[in-house]
């Protein structure tokens, strides 16, 4: 898929204390689970060390932490496919009101 079809970006932090708490497999499941009009990225950093694996859904600008590889089905199928994000995955930092 070209990035100008994507209507959705996964970004996924692959910094160093992302990495350490598994994001490199959080990335290979978002791999693994491909959608239409969706376009999964490797960054280098979010700016919220800490607090990783680290998942930014644009252009939602919606924010998961804590992130494990047996949760991205569930992104996928909820937020990514049906529309939903997942209120128990948000990073409450920036969803206060979600959880």
């Amino acid at each position: 898929m070209s990035e100008t079809q994507a209507t959705k970006q996964v970004r996924v932090c692959q910094y160093q204390s992302c990495r350490k708490l598994g994001a490199d497999r959080v990335l290979e499941a978002f791999e693994l689970h491909p959608v239409d009009g969706v376009e999964v990225i490797a960054v280098h950093c979010l700016g919220q060390c800490g607090n990783g694996p680290m998942v930014l859904v644009l252009p939602e600008e919606v924010w998961y932490c804590r992130v494990s590889p047996q949760e991205v089905p569930a992104v996928v199928e909820r937020h990514l496919i049906g529309g939903n994000p997942v209120k128990g995955m948000l990073y409450r930092k920036f969803h206060p009101s979600n959880g």
